[in-house]
């Protein structure tokens, strides 16, 4: 499978709405506080403040980063990828830029979790879910690049 990484498109904000949408309908967890509708106005939002990056691969777009400065804001791919490295190759060109990155990732997606660990986050903080939209405890990660010995 040929994975293209690519800045998204306006006309990409239903593609990633309904991977964002489906998420929270996939995962009982989760809860759905918004409309498909309003999911996609969301999106679409993100991807008009440059934040946005796809995966796209023959079957479409299949999964998305949304980067704000430093901080990863939404990384979500569509269930038939994951696992599949996709995931991986979009964290590694958002860290291809930065010194450091943040994100918050919900205690309860524990699969998220493993993952940024994997990938050389470490755990800074927890919270009870009060500051989030959700009301879900989360963890905030952090990401720094390994500095060179000579530089």
């Amino acid at each position: 499978m040929t994975v293209t990484l690519r800045p998204a498109r306006s006309t990409d904000a239903g593609s990633i709405g309904e991977i964002l949408h489906g998420f929270a309908r996939e995962n009982d967890w989760m809860p759905e506080l918004h409309s498909r509708a309003e999911t996609i106005a969301f999106c679409g939002w993100m991807i008009d403040q440059n934040w946005v990056t796809v995966a796209e691969t023959d079957a479409g777009v299949v999964g998305f980063l949304a980067l704000k400065g430093t901080e990863i804001h939404s990384l979500y791919l569509t269930p038939a990828v994951c696992g599949r490295g996709i995931g991986q190759c979009l964290l590694e060109q958002a860290k291809s830029d930065q010194a450091e990155l943040s994100l918050y990732a919900f205690q309860a997606n524990r699969g998220a979790c493993r993952f940024y660990e994997r990938n050389g986050f470490a755990e800074v903080a927890r919270s009870d879910g009060s500051g989030n939209d959700e009301n879900l405890p989360d963890i905030k990660y952090v990401w720094h690049r390994e500095r060179t010995a000579d530089g």
